[in-house]
């Protein structure tokens, strides 16, 4: 009789777009994928949560890189309200029954259950059902039910950056003890501005430098190769003595970041940021062979990302 083989069964490669077990995990934790999303009973990952989305750029930015902003939200079934999304809002809270009756939506919570746009449309429904002022959270994963994108019937997203979080009391009678918290958070908030002239790119200010952080809706493939060709041509500095130094990746998307000089500020970058979107379009429509070097500069742009988890 044939000894049987000790050998374990191989496991069966990953479908296209899939990924394997033994693979990373796409959120960014540094495990295998097998002993993160992918564990028996774990949760979904969703790579690109907010696709389909009105301003699905501008989504991104305000959840993991601008830290005070807000934009209005309409909602299926619930023509008489509006719902204010947040970039942040008290102690990181997903979400609120405010004592005006508005409900507020947070983007940057502390939780995170594979598909934070399910997670968003949990709480939401949870404060718009509410009939008191409290808090909403998630404690557990949602479980099924609908996402953002099947509750939202906004076809914009009009974002307003603010300089702090004074916007946090602005349905509330002022007091001495809320003032003085309200300076302590505003302290912590970097200055930033959206640029008007193209989606998503965000200039600010952390002191030691100024940046600008442009979430892009282009496939990470088309843009890298995109972006290589521009950088050996010597068209990817946005203005003078900017430094493009790296990307961001977050919820499918990558966010190019450049380092500008001290002084620059947000008021100059319009007119720049709007040729380079330009040379960036041409770049995308250009389906020629990359050159050695502008395949080694790909390269060199692919190992310099940084996953938001």
């Amino acid at each position: 009789m044939a000894k049987k083989s000790r050998t374990k069964a191989r496991e069966s490669a990953p479908a296209p777009g899939e990924v394997g077990p033994r693979q990373p995990c796409p959120c960014g934790s540094g495990k295998r994928y097998k002993a993160c999303h992918g564990a028996e009973g774990g949760d979904v990952y969703v790579a690109r949560p907010f696709e389909g989305l009105p301003g699905e750029c501008d989504l991104v930015a305000m959840r993991e890189l601008v830290p005070s902003a807000t934009a209005p939200l309409t909602i299926k079934g619930h023509d008489d309200r509006t719902v204010q999304l947040c970039s942040l809002l008290p102690a990181a809270s997903p979400a609120m029954h405010r004592e005006s009756g508005q409900v507020w939506l947070g983007l940057q919570v502390q939780h995170s259950f594979g598909d934070p746009s399910r997670d968003l449309a949990a709480v939401l429904e949870a404060a718009l059902a509410s009939t008191e002022p409290e808090v909403i959270g998630l404690t557990t994963p949602p479980g099924p039910g609908p996402r953002l994108q099947d509750l939202v019937t906004s076809e914009t997203l009009d974002v307003t950056v603010h300089e702090g979080f004074d916007f946090w009391l602005a349905d509330l009678d002022d007091s001495d003890e809320l003032s003085a918290a309200m300076e302590q958070a505003n302290e912590g908030a970097i200055p930033t501005r959206r640029l008007s002239s193209v989606e998503a790119a965000y200039w600010c200010d952390v002191s030691t430098k100024e940046h600008l952080r442009w979430v892009m809706p282009e496939p990470e493939d088309a843009l890298l190769t995109a972006l290589a060709r521009l950088h050996v041509a010597g068209a990817d500095v946005i203005v003078p003595d900017a430094r493009f130094v790296g990307m961001f990746r977050a919820h499918g998307l990558l966010a190019p970041v450049w380092d500008l000089p001290l002084g620059t500020g947000a008021e100059v970058l319009d007119e720049p940021a709007a040729a380079f979107k330009a040379a960036l379009d041409e770049a995308l429509a250009d389906t020629s062979d990359l050159t050695s070097e502008q395949r080694s500069a790909r390269s060199g742009l692919a190992n310099r990302q940084v996953t938001i988890r």
